[in-house]
């Protein structure tokens, strides 16, 4: 984090030694040179007081640090995202191809079973759903872009939104679709 090498740089400027900056928050030398090193964090009263002795504002001395915080939480909700729906795309996969083979070789517990399946399905589909909402991103070209970390301009935004209710009409359709298949050649395939 950037939060030692500000630390260090004022108080190089200022002139103080670590023991002398600890004096003057009120914590050990030990302390300051673990901030410096970046092995801990400074509490909010001991931030107050660094900002006061080296005459900044805590927002200039936390500043890289904010912006890195702010990128690994979008690092972490892009991986969060795509866990999700790699979870999702199985499960779903899984609710499409089992629901004969369960009730032909388990009868009324393969019902259970599956229905169980679609539970957990619904569960994974509405939280990618929630991240798509929270993160404005419907289209293909939307989620390929926030999965590569970068963002649409306002033109393309503004494109892509006017194609989202098409997307929709047109993936439900594409879903309704591959499952009747994937049902009708099931049952063929058990029937014989």
């Amino acid at each position: 984090m950037e939060l030692g090498k500000q630390i260090k740089k004022y108080r190089g400027e200022l002139g103080l030694s670590q023991e002398m900056l600890a004096e003057k928050i009120f914590v050990s030398r030990q302390t300051v040179s673990n901030w410096e090193n970046d092995k801990n964090y400074p509490d909010i009263n001991s931030l107050l007081r660094l900002s006061e002795v080296f005459q900044v504002s805590i927002d200039i001395l936390i500043k890289g640090d904010v912006e890195k915080m702010k990128e690994e939480i979008k690092q972490q909700d892009r991986q969060q995202f795509e866990m999700d729906s790699y979870i999702f795309s199985a499960l779903m996969l899984a609710v499409i191809l089992t629901p004969v083979p369960l009730l032909n070789y388990l009868d009324r517990l393969g019902i259970v079973l599956w229905a169980a399946l679609v539970g957990v399905t619904g569960y994974f589909a509405s939280r990618v759903e929630k991240m798509k909402k929270t993160f404005d991103i419907q289209t293909y070209k939307e989620i390929v872009s926030f999965m590569g970390g970068e963002g649409l301009d306002e033109i393309a935004k503004a494109k892509e939104e006017g194609k989202r209710p098409y997307q929709k009409i047109l993936s439900a359709a594409a879903a309704a679709f591959i499952a009747l298949a994937v049902s009708v050649l099931m049952l063929w395939i058990f029937k014989e």
